[in-house]
């Protein structure tokens, strides 16, 4: 027998060696163990870092089965396995913009059922799975095993705490070396794989030749033959096991160093990332501050010289609160560090000079945890089905410590996607930046599905975020039956958002709907365009039995009244039935020939991209004879995503980093501020039952007053005399002349009072 090696039709055997020393062979569903007289060894794949785990094992495609209800049984979807997740697509053409689930490998359970079925288990959810064939099932299950186990090696090594350092500059040649013998390596294992497989198919056709003869006279030869097969086999079987050892001693003594240098660089640009938004933020603050005062800086010098001076004028800063982006990708070079702190410099040069910069207040994190109080909701409920939920009296157990004009103060969570906006010089993009800004008020909602308190007549909301984002908000409660509030904000970036909204509510016995009346208002300085949208429904389910969850449905036409584009954002209801992805949002924009523009997509709660149109089709399968439109779309465009609720948000009714320091004590604001509620300050800490003593106090001297009121009114009227209604302090209502309709317009003068600390004109509420 030679000792050349033979080649093989196919691969059969693909091996993966782990660092902690285990071996595992995968084998295809098509085996071909039929030699290959001179057929080159197939080339192995070069090892990746760390964990060295093999493509063949950890990377897997194909259709398989997957359970999606009772209704629709087994459904066909396109797997993919790679780097440890299993992700699925309804089709391959998917995988390009649309991912239907995630399973993570590290932490899931396989199970292995009957008749090509499978399951995995992963945080607390399971997915049955079905293959096709025997074979097809076994390849899948090979593939993911081998792939958790190296997703659990993976997750161990990122919380190994070695000694070693990270590998410097001069020791790049050393681990270039390695790369080289680990490659030697693996050809080693090949080499020894392939006589594996030839010894051992040489000894199967021994052992069956050997059966045939069975008690003949040829019998004493063949088991000699077959004694130095199985000979041949030992010594290929040692020599596998060696070049194995010799493999894993290499990788072992050098895997936790390369992982140590990993995380080194890792947390140098992560380090990186946040010196850079840092300047960012004091860069953005300078330049507000020249713009307020530029007389005061005119006198700093540059201290730099010349060659300072040229690589300041090549520098360019971003502003990184006004980017959509949660991280920044930079790539570190010795200029940009050079010019970094050239930039650090002239900040502190700029902040020595002059008093107009001063440290921004530290905004609080969190709030006392939420009681859990225990209540019977139907023995309240119960006789009010049908009735406004206003005018129904409820405890504060059901309420958030929030009012409703902070709730609405809270729509501009994302006012960085404005800003933006008011930087466009399309007024198409502009209006993509709009609509994201529309939804992205709804993404706070997912889980807040508690009520906020109703104002009090008169009741103020002010939120004064000049440092931290260029912008001043001030809300009133202008109508308490229909319950209904006046908002107005002023950007020094570049635009201005007003509101009037009416809220009406009903309840349906197992839900209550949530109607907002009115409409929200937004223009540009630079371009005067004008915008105007109202809200959707939000509906509010399982208020007797189950879980509550909120829900938001309904269309949303945004309008430029300036250019007459417009946009039409749909918010599908969720159905059980529904095969779209839960809180989907689609949208089109279109110039005012009626022409598309842009395709909006994306989810309430979590993100929306835009594509660009390149061309529209006329598709089939429209409903009542109508031809769908078909758009070709460019790659679509991130325009907002959700930021992280705080940790420990579930004890903190899942407020936002916003909604967390909208109850934040102010110094200085107007006696009828939602702050100063005493009930609510009380719930905020957690004493509820005092905070349901206040908020009956409250309300009952409100009904004493409306009552007065009334009877003044009534007097009057008999006396023939006439009588004004309630007017607001700080709005009035006047016809828009752009629009035609009657709203609350800001007559100013509030942020004045607020300087001269003149509250005289205030009424006593609280």
């Amino acid at each position: 027998m030679g000792t050349s090696l033979m080649g093989y039709s196919k691969l059969t055997i693909g091996v993966a060696v782990s660092v902690n020393g285990c071996l595992s062979l995968c084998v295809c569903p098509a085996m071909d163990w039929r030699p290959v007289q001179g057929a080159p060894a197939p080339p192995l794949p070069s090892p990746t870092l760390p964990g060295l785990h093999l493509p063949c094992l950890d990377t897997c495609k194909g259709w398989l089965f997957k359970w999606t209800n009772y209704l629709k049984g087994y459904q066909r979807r396109w797997f993919v396995l790679s780097n440890g997740l299993l992700s699925y697509y309804r089709t391959q053409a998917e995988m390009a913009h649309t991912c239907r689930g995630t399973i993570p490998l590290a932490t899931a359970h396989i199970e292995v059922g009957d008749t090509c079925h499978l399951v995995l288990t992963s945080g607390g959810r399971s997915y049955h799975l079905k293959a096709t064939s025997e074979g097809e099932c076994q390849r899948w299950v090979s593939a993911l095993q081998q792939a958790k186990a190296n997703a659990t090696l993976l997750m161990h090594h990122s919380d190994d705490s070695g000694d070693e350092g990270p590998v410097p500059q001069e020791d790049r040649a050393l681990t270039q070396g390695v790369l080289k013998t680990l490659a030697s390596k693996l050809d080693d294992l090949s080499t020894c794989n392939e006589l594996i497989g030839k010894h051992g198919a040489a000894l199967q056709r021994s052992l069956s030749e050997l059966e045939e003869l069975r008690g003949s006279a040829d019998s004493t030869d063949k088991v000699k033959a077959v004694n130095e097969r199985a000979t041949l086999f030992r010594i290929t079987s040692n020599a596998m096991i060696n070049a194995c050892r010799d493999f894993l001693d290499v990788a072992e003594s050098h895997s936790r160093k390369w992982q140590k240098a990993l995380q080194y660089e890792r947390e140098q640009r992560h380090h990186l990332e946040e010196t850079i938004e840092q300047l960012a933020k004091q860069h953005n603050s300078l330049e507000r501050a020249w713009r307020e005062n530029p007389t005061s800086y005119t006198g700093v010098e540059r201290s730099q010289g010349g060659e300072a001076s040229d690589e300041n004028d090549d520098a360019e800063f971003f502003d990184a609160m006004e980017d959509s982006p949660a991280f920044i990708t930079v790539t570190a070079s010795g200029n940009l560090v050079h010019k970094l702190k050239l930039c650090v410099l002239s900040f502190f040069q700029d902040t020595s000079g002059t008093n107009h910069m001063q440290l921004r207040r530290t905004r609080r994190s969190r709030i006392p945890d939420k009681p859990n109080y225990s209540l019977n909701l139907w023995s309240i409920m119960k006789n009010c089905i049908g009735k406004d939920l206003s005018k129904i009296p409820m405890p504060v157990n059901f309420n958030e410590p929030l009012s409703m004009l902070q709730r609405l103060t809270e729509d501009l969570e994302y006012s960085e996607l404005l800003d933006r906006a008011a930087r466009c010089d399309s007024s198409l993009e502009q209006m993509c930046l709009v609509a994201a800004f529309s939804v992205s008020s709804y993404s706070t909602t997912v889980h807040r599905t508690a009520k906020p308190f109703n104002p009090l007549l008169g009741e103020t909301y002010e939120l004064d975020r000049l440092d931290e984002y260029g912008y001043r908000s001030i809300s009133e409660q202008v109508s308490h039956h229909p319950p209904a509030a006046a908002h107005h904000v002023t950007s020094q970036r570049g635009w201005t958002l007003w509101q009037h909204i009416t809220i009406d509510s009903k309840f349906r016995g197992k839900y209550i709907s949530v109607v907002p009346l009115g409409n929200i208002h937004l223009q540009f300085h630079s371009s005067g365009n004008h915008y105007v949208w109202s809200k959707v429904t939000s509906t509010v389910h399982n208020i007797i039995v189950g879980k509550l969850w909120i829900d938001q449905s309904g269309d949303i036409d945004i309008v430029n009244n300036t250019t007459k584009d417009t946009c039409r954002l749909k918010f599908s209801p969720y159905s059980y039935f529904s095969r779209d992805v839960p809180r989907k949002v689609t949208g089109v924009v279109e110039d005012r020939e009626g022409t598309a523009h842009y395709i909006l997509s994306g989810t309430w709660d979590d993100r929306m991209e835009s594509a660009k149109i390149v061309d529209s089709s006329q598709g089939c399968g429209g409903s009542e004879g109508k031809q769908k439109t078909v758009y070709q779309t460019l790659q679509p465009k991130l325009l907002w995503k959700k930021y992280p609720l705080p940790d420990n948000a579930e004890n903190m009714h899942f407020f936002s980093s916003l909604a967390l320091t909208l109850n934040e004590p102010e110094e200085g604001v107007a006696p009828t501020d939602s702050r100063l509620r005493p009930d609510q300050r009380l719930m905020e800490a957690g004493l509820w039952d005092e905070a349901n003593g206040q908020k009956q106090r409250l309300e009952e001297r409100q009904r004493l007053e409306r009552k007065r009121k009334e009877a003044q009114a009534n007097q009057a009227l008999e006396e023939g005399q006439d009588i004004e209604g309630y007017q607001p302090l700080w709005f009035e209502k006047r016809t828009d002349d752009t629009t035609g309709e009657s709203t609350y317009f800001y007559r100013g003068g509030y942020w004045e009072a607020k300087d001269r600390q003149d509250w005289s004109q205030s009424h006593e509420i609280f």
